[in-house]
């Protein structure tokens, strides 16, 4: 198996143990200084306070915590992967519902992984903040 479909198997691996709810196994994934943004945006709305850079495990750890607590992720759809070297683009789609007004989002999103030593060291994660953070709004 070449270099690249290792680094896609990891990704694959990676989303895999979080749908089976085995989230320190996702988490293990990453190296100790990983640098996980989501959104990559300076603008951020309110709303997702969880979208901020994080450096290290264990601010990776408090993100999901935090997010996990204002949605409940409903479905997580992969689509295509690219790789090329050491980095994964993965597309995909997934709808939550946030839990203080319990409505509904979906979006389309893009994952960028980058890989050394099977350890993620770099994630970015891409989608339109604005339909999470209608989501927020009482009706």
């Amino acid at each position: 198996m070449s270099s690249e479909q290792k680094n896609v198997e990891l990704v694959k691996q990676h989303f895999a143990m979080f749908g089976q709810g085995n989230v320190r196994a996702a988490l293990d994934m990453l190296s100790d200084n990983v640098d996980f943004q989501s959104p990559v945006s300076g603008n951020a709305p309110p709303e997702l306070s969880w979208a901020r850079p994080r450096r290290g495990r264990e601010q990776v750890v408090e993100l999901f915590q935090e997010l996990l607590e204002k949605v409940e992720l409903e479905r997580m759809e992969l689509g295509q992967f690219t790789v090329q070297g050491d980095r994964v683009v993965v597309e995909g789609r997934n709808r939550g519902m946030v839990r203080a007004t319990g409505r509904s989002y979906e979006h389309e999103w893009v994952m960028i992984f980058t890989i050394r030593g099977d350890k993620i060291v770099r994630h970015r994660h891409y989608y339109d903040t604005a339909d999470v953070a209608v989501a927020f709004r009482p009706q």
